[in-house]
C-alpha cells in the first residue's frame, strides 16, 4: 500500500400491557418475547425525547447496538442497507452518497438534501455540508442508529428535505468492556476497544486496508468519549468524538460495464487523487423533569470539520480545501397532561466557514491554473419551534408542529472578484462574486393522524420541508452565472402508513407522493440547473418473520419513481428532460436475510445470509446512458466459543460478482466505482 497523505427515559416503556411491537428492523423482535408483548421501541429522534415507536405517525427505521454488531460495517452502506427506501452507495475507500426516497444524489443539491446528526446535532452546519459526511460517524461503536423518512419533524429545520440518519452514542451503562481485532482481504486490518468506569466510557477504533485497486486504501481512526452523570436534579450526558481519514482515493474506470473485466476493475485511473478529512464535535446535554411528566433540555455543542481532496472526477483536477466551525445551543421544553404533550424550543447556530479552491496545472483557457475560489463565510441559523401531540381517544391521536427559521450568509470574497480566466477565455468555468450577505426565512410544518389497535397502527401524514442553499452554491459560481439567485428548496409530502404484527410476523409499510422545487442538480458535463421541479413517489416495506425458535426471516424493501417536472432542455437531450427518471434512481432494491440462532439449544453459534439487489438505473438526466444493476450475496457468523471470547466471520459478495457500486455518465463517457470482489473479515472479541 503506498503512504497516505496527511428523564430520563419517560418511563422505560418497558413491558406494554395488552400488546406492543418492536420495529422490524430490530433484533429485538422475537428475542425478547414474553407473554405479555414485546419489548417496544423507544425512537428519540422524532422529538429529542422518548417517545413509543410503534405510535409515531412518520416512517421510521432503527438498527440496535447489537444488529450493528453483527453487521461489523467497514463501511456505511453495509448498515444501512437494512432500512426500507434507503441506499447508501459505496464510493472508493470512505466516500459514499446518499438515497433515502430519492435518488442518489451528488454535486449541488445533494448534500444539504439530508441531516446527518449524532444525538440529534447535525455533523456538520447547514450551509456546510458534504456529500461523504456519513464517514465522520462512528457506526462500528454507535448504541444505535434511526432514520426518519421523508420531510422530518419540526425539532429540524433545513436540509431535512428527504430525512434525518441519526447515530446515538452508546450511554456509559451500554458500553462494553472489550477488545476486537479483525483482518481480512486485501491487508485489511481493524482494531477497536471499549469501556466504562464511574460515568465515564471511552470507545476506539482504528483501521488500515490497502485497497482493490492500484494505489489505493486508507487509514482511519475514530474515537467517542461519553459522560454519564447525575447533578443535583439534573441528568448530565456529555460527548466528544473525532474521526481522522487519510485516504488514497481510486477514481472512476471508464468505458461500457468496464467493470466486467477483470484487469480493468484493478485498474486506478488517478493514482494521485486523495482525500484527507477529519472532524470533532461535542456537546453537554442537561436534562431535568418539570411539573408533571414533563423536561427541560438544553444542549450547547461545537463542531469542527477540515478537508483536502483532489476533484479527480473532474478532468482538470483542482484542489479543495474546506472548513468551517460551529457552536450553537438547542434548548427545549416540554410538558404533559393526559390527553396532550407538547413541546417547543428554540435552535441557534453560528458558524465560521471557508473554502480554497486552486489547480497545479493548466487544463485550458477555460480552466487555467492558479486560485479558482477564496472567501470566508459566517453564518447565523435562528430557529423556533412547537409540536402538539393531543390524544383525541385511547385508539387515536393527532399531532403537528411549526418551525420558523432564519438563516443569515455573510460572505467574504478573498481574491479579485469576477471571472478566474483570462480575458482571452471563451467560457471560464469559475466566477467570483463580490463580496455580499444573503438571508433565507423558511418554515416547515407536519400534521398527522393515527389511529392503533391491538396488533397495528395506522397514520396519515402531511409535511414540508425545505433547504436554504448551501454556501458552495451561492458563491462557488461556474460559466454562465454572475450571481446566484436562489431561493430555498422546499418539498411536499403526503404519506400513508400502516405497522404492526400477526402472531410471529411484524411488518411496517409505507406509501408517499413528494413534491420538490427550487430544485438544484448537476447535468452529465456536471453544471449547474437550478430551479427545476421534480416528483417522487414510492412504497417502502419491512418485516420479520419468526419461523422457529433457531430460523428467522427479514427484508426489506422499496419501489419508486423519481422523475424531473420541469420544462428543460440539456445539452445533448432530446428535447425537455419532463418526465425522465432522475438518474441514479433505481425503481427498486432491498435486502432479504435469513438467520440462524442456535442460542435456544445451548450454542452459542448464529449466522445470517444476505441478498442485496439493486434494479437499472439512468445515468443521466437525458435518460440515454443505464446501468444494469446488481444482486450480492453476503455472510456473517458468530460463535462465542468461552464467555470472553467470540469469533466472527464477515463474508461480501461470496459469488466473486462483477458489479459497480456506483455508476454515472459525464463528460461523454461511462464512469463506474468498482464493486469489491470476494472479500472476508475474521474477527476476534475480548471481553474483559
Amino acid at each position: 500500500m503506498p503512504a497516505i497523505h496527511k428523564s430520563s427515559l419517560r418511563r422505560t416503556l418497558a413491558l406494554c400491557g395488552a400488546f406492543a411491537v418492536t420495529g422490524p428492523d430490530s433484533t429485538a423482535l422475537a428475542q425478547e418475547s414474553t407473554t405479555e408483548g414485546l419489548l417496544e421501541t423507544v425512537i428519540v429522534t422524532a422529538s429529542r425525547v422518548p417517545s413509543a415507536g410503534q405510535m409515531l405517525p412518520t416512517a421510521w427505521s432503527a438498527l440496535d447496538q447489537t444488529t450493528i454488531e453483527r453487521i461489523a460495517p467497514q463501511h456505511s452502506n453495509q448498515v444501512f442497507n437494512r432500512i426500507a427506501g434507503s441506499w447508501v452507495s459505496r464510493g472508493n475507500g470512505q466516500e459514499s452518497l446518499i438515497s433515502l426516497r430519492s435518488p442518489v444524489l451528488t454535486g449541488a443539491g445533494s448534500c444539504g438534501s439530508f441531516i446527518t446528526a449524532q444525538d440529534g446535532i447535525s455533523m456538520r452546519s447547514p450551509g456546510f455540508c458534504n456529500v461523504n459526511q456519513l464517514f465522520d460517524a462512528n457506526l462500528l461503536q454507535a448504541g444505535k442508529v434511526e432514520v426518519l423518512k421523508g420531510p422530518a419533524t419540526v425539532v429540524f429545520g433545513s436540509n431535512a428535505l428527504h430525512g434525518i440518519i441519526n447515530v446515538l452514542t452508546r450511554s456509559v451503562s451500554e458500553t462494553p468492556n472489550q477488545l476486537r481485532f479483525e483482518a481480512g482481504s486485501r491487508d485489511y486490518y481493524r482494531a477497536s476497544a471499549s469501556g466504562a468506569i464511574d460515568g465515564l466510557a471511552l470507545s476506539a477504533q482504528t483501521t488500515r486496508y490497502g485497497g482493490y485497486q492500484e494505489e489505493s486504501g486508507y487509514q482511519q481512526r475514530k474515537a467517542t468519549v461519553r459522560l454519564d452523570q447525575d447533578w443535583q436534579d439534573w441528568r448530565v450526558s456529555g460527548v466528544i468524538e473525532g474521526s481522522d481519514l487519510d485516504q488514497e482515493t481510486a477514481g472512476y474506470i471508464r468505458g461500457f460495464e468496464a467493470y466486467k473485466n477483470e484487469s480493468a476493475r484493478e485498474e486506478n485511473p488517478n493514482p494521485e487523487a486523495y482525500r484527507d478529512a477529519w472532524s470533532a464535535r461535542g456537546y453537554l446535554s442537561f436534562s431535568r423533569v418539570v411539573g408533571t411528566g414533563g423536561e427541560l433540555l438544553l444542549r450547547p455543542y461545537w463542531r469542527s470539520n477540515e478537508m483536502t481532496f483532489l476533484q479527480h472526477y473532474l478532468p482538470w483536477q483542482a484542489t479543495e480545501t474546506n472548513r468551517h466551525r460551529s457552536v450553537g445551543i438547542q434548548a427545549m421544553v416540554s410538558g404533559l397532561t393526559p390527553r396532550l404533550r407538547w413541546l417547543a424550543g428554540i435552535d441557534i447556530d453560528h458558524t465560521k466557514g471557508s473554502l480554497f479552491e486552486d489547480q497545479a496545472e493548466f487544463f485550458s483557457p477555460n480552466q487555467p491554473d492558479g486560485v479558482h475560489y477564496d472567501y470566508d463565510v459566517q453564518a447565523e441559523t435562528l430557529a423556533g419551534f412547537t409540536q402538539l401531540n393531543w390524544a383525541l381517544s385511547d385508539r387515536w391521536q393527532i399531532k403537528g408542529g411549526l418551525r420558523l427559521e432564519e438563516t443569515r450568509y455573510d460572505y467574504r470574497n478573498l481574491t479579485a472578484p469576477g471571472p478566474a480566466c483570462a480575458p482571452t477565455a471563451s467560457a471560464c468555468r469559475f466566477f467570483r462574486p463580490a463580496s455580499r450577505e444573503d438571508r433565507f426565512s423558511d418554515w416547515t410544518g407536519n400534521l398527522a393522524l393515527s389511529y392503533q389497535t391491538d396488533h397495528a397502527t395506522t397514520f396519515a401524514r402531511a409535511a414540508r420541508g425545505f433547504r436554504a442553499p448551501q454556501t458552495t452554491e451561492l458563491y462557488r459560481l461556474q460559466s454562465g452565472q454572475v450571481t446566484a439567485d436562489l431561493d430555498s428548496e422546499t418539498i411536499d409530502s403526503v404519506e400513508f402508513g400502516l405497522r404492526g404484527q400477526q402472531g410471529a410476523f411484524a411488518y411496517d409499510l409505507a406509501a408517499y407522493w413528494m413534491a420538490k422545487e427550487n430544485v438544484i442538480f448537476q447535468d452529465r458535463d456536471r453544471y449547474n440547473v437550478s430551479g427545476a421541479d421534480t416528483l417522487h413517489r414510492g412504497i417502502d416495506v419491512t418485516f420479520s418473520w419468526a419461523l422457529s425458535d433457531i430460523w428467522s426471516l427479514r427484508g426489506n424493501g422499496a419501489y419508486a419513481r423519481h422523475r424531473y417536472d420541469s420544462d428543460i432542455e440539456l445539452i445533448g437531450s432530446r428535447g425537455t428532460i419532463e418526465g425522465n427518471d432522475i438518474d441514479t434512481a433505481p425503481k427498486h432494491f432491498g435486502s432479504l436475510r435469513l438467520l440462524a440462532d442456535l442460542a435456544p439449544f445451548g450454542q452459542a453459534i448464529s449466522a445470517e445470509l444476505e441478498w442485496l439487489w439493486v434494479a437499472k438505473y439512468w445515468l443521466d438526466p437525458n435518460n440515454q446512458n443505464e446501468y444494469a444493476g446488481h444482486e450480492l450475496l453476503n455472510i456473517r457468523g458468530a460463535w462465542q466459543i468461552t464467555p470472553r471470547v467470540t469469533l466472527t466471520l464477515v463474508a461480501t459478495n461470496l459469488l466473486d460478482e462483477g458489479y459497480a457500486e456506483r455508476a454515472d455518465y459525464g463528460f461523454g463517457s461511462y464512469r463506474y466505482f468498482v464493486g469489491e470482489p470476494r472479500s472476508a473479515v475474521l474477527g476476534m472479541t475480548l471481553a474483559l
